[in-house]
């Protein structure tokens, strides 16, 4: 079995180097990037185009429609799905993306309480009325690892995690894994670093290319499509500050310079996730990244 994991935080190269190394091992990569499982969007998620996959099958891309919630235990169910396909025919499966939870989601086994219709309305009328932010600090101090990678922009999300807060009187996050709990043992998992200034000096890069390959105009498309009737897809980042801006509440500049500022918070709390995880191999940007998880591979 070849199960490879190629995780880290926004720009560091990951949807390039899993291409790269499906083309050496003769694998197919599966997608876990939650905002790339929707159609359409394209640009501000920067999912890689037909050409950049250079033949390798991509799964898990273009799933859902913009005005659908999808959540992490519809995701490990197809995810697993999926990969357990590819390996029982000898081809190895390469997971890549930085939404850790759904990463988490494939390789252990975590169990999602049901939800609670009236806990959920609860929550939500608080959210309406307090604000999403307020909701966040809330989570912050009952599960501090959770506000940490749950962006205070995906407001559905903070819910829920309070929601099973509620409803099981322990933290979001002791659903994590056991050292025991792995569904798939021996995966090799890798995390993907970069120098902080570099990295921040990428993201500005990328958010202004976006901006330049058309984002606005896609953001408008999805509207119609139905993004403003979803809450998990239109807190994307970018989209989200597209969105307040097509409403007339702040600038174009505006806009971009806050798709920065929040991808480089969201990167913060990648970094603080999935360093929990021991199991993760790091490799800097300096490092030969490919031919070190090829050696891994051969080792395993």
């Amino acid at each position: 079995m070849t199960l490879v994991v190629i995780a880290g935080a926004t720009a560091t190269g990951k949807s390039d180097l899993a291409v790269a190394l499906a083309k050496k091992i003769g694998g197919e990569v599966v997608n876990a990037d939650s905002m790339q499982l929707y159609r359409g969007m394209d640009i501000g998620t920067a999912k890689l185009t037909v050409e950049e996959r250079a033949g390798i099958p991509h799964h898990l891309l273009d799933l859902v429609d913009v005005s659908t919630d999808v959540n992490v235990a519809w995701y490990q169910e197809q995810a697993r799905e999926v990969i357990d396909g590819l390996l029982a025919r000898g081809i190895p499966a390469i997971v890549v993306g930085g939404t850790g939870f759904y990463i988490k989601a494939i390789l252990d086994d975590l169990n999602f309480p049901d939800t609670d219709p009236a806990v959920r309305e609860k929550l939500t009328l608080e959210a309406e009325k307090i604000g999403g932010d307020a909701l966040h600090k809330r989570l912050g101090i009952l599960d501090p690892a959770a506000a940490a990678a749950i962006p205070r922009e995906n407001v559905r999300r903070v819910i829920r995690a309070l929601e099973v807060i509620e409803i099981t009187g322990k933290p979001f996050t002791a659903n994590l894994p056991r050292e025991n709990s792995a569904k798939y043992p021996d995966a090799i998992q890798f995390g993907l670093t970069m120098d902080r200034e570099l990295l921040d000096l990428r993201v500005d890069k990328r958010v202004e290319m976006m901006f330049e390959k058309g984002l606005v105009a896609e953001v408008e498309q999805l509207i119609e499509e139905g993004l403003l009737e979803g809450k998990t897809a239109r807190a994307a980042l970018g989209y989200a500050q597209v969105i307040s801006m097509l409403a007339g509440d702040i600038s174009l500049e505006q806009a971009m310079s806050d798709t920065k500022l929040a991808t480089r918070q969201y990167i913060r709390r990648q970094e603080t996730w999935f360093r929990r995880d021991q199991r993760i191999s790091w490799l800097d940007s300096d490092s030969n990244r490919l031919e070190t998880i090829e050696k891994a591979i051969l080792n395993a």
